[in-house]
């Protein structure tokens, strides 16, 4: 059996363990936002193109395994979703890391709030994921309530603060921070999106 294994079946990959690899960056990447901004670092919030690439390295390695191997512990759809919409996370970050150089906003914590709010999102995604390999959905779906939760509160703050803003004259300002708030709601839903995946992905384990 053991030369069987070995040279007839085909292999099996850790699928559990390399997604959890893409998530656990991507909760580092949002870590490192949320410090970069409520500190007002720029240092900080330059440094997350080094995680970033990191992320990006891990997101085709995982692509390239997935389309070599031939058995999955899930339908290999549900596994590339899963990869691509992590990657998008990582993406999304590295948006608005890009916008707040370019618009050189004045100050970036007053985006503290959100991001702490979007921390919580990604360390509950993180947490989630972690629980695929000894199938304790109970944990998964708890997880995955929670980020659906906080969703809609970023929705509802960054409207708030959108609210705020068209209250006042400077266009320059609202058009700037219009923009990098929706940048918040775009990492948030792609946060979502992931743990809708997730949803689906521990599904099939029941």
């Amino acid at each position: 059996m053991g030369f069987i294994s070995k040279f007839l079946l085909p292999d099996r990959v850790d699928f559990d363990a390399a997604l959890l690899k893409q998530a656990q960056i991507n909760r580092l990447l949002v870590s490192d936002l949320y410090k970069a901004c409520a500190n007002d670092d720029r240092e900080a919030l330059n440094a997350i193109s080094i995680v970033a690439l990191r992320e990006r390295k891990v997101k085709v390695q995982n692509m390239e395994v997935l389309l070599d191997v031939f058995i999955t512990p899930y339908d290999k759809e549900s596994i590339y979703r899963m990869i691509t919409q992590l990657d998008w996370i990582t993406l999304s970050v590295k948006h608005f890391q890009l916008e707040a150089e370019v618009y050189d906003t004045h100050s970036l914590s007053e985006y503290e709030p959100v991001l702490k709010t979007l921390l919580e999102m990604a360390t509950a995604l993180e947490d989630g994921m972690s629980k695929l390999a000894s199938k304790d959905v109970k944990i998964i779906f708890n997880r995955i309530d929670q980020i659906h939760d906080q969703y809609d509160h970023v929705v509802e703050s960054c409207a708030r603060a959108t609210g705020k803003l068209l209250q006042q004259d400077d266009y320059k300002r609202i058009i700037r921070h219009k923009d990098m708030l929706l940048q918040l709601k775009e990492i948030a839903k792609r946060i979502h999106i992931s743990a809708n995946t997730l949803e689906d992905m521990a599904i099939k384990i029941v």
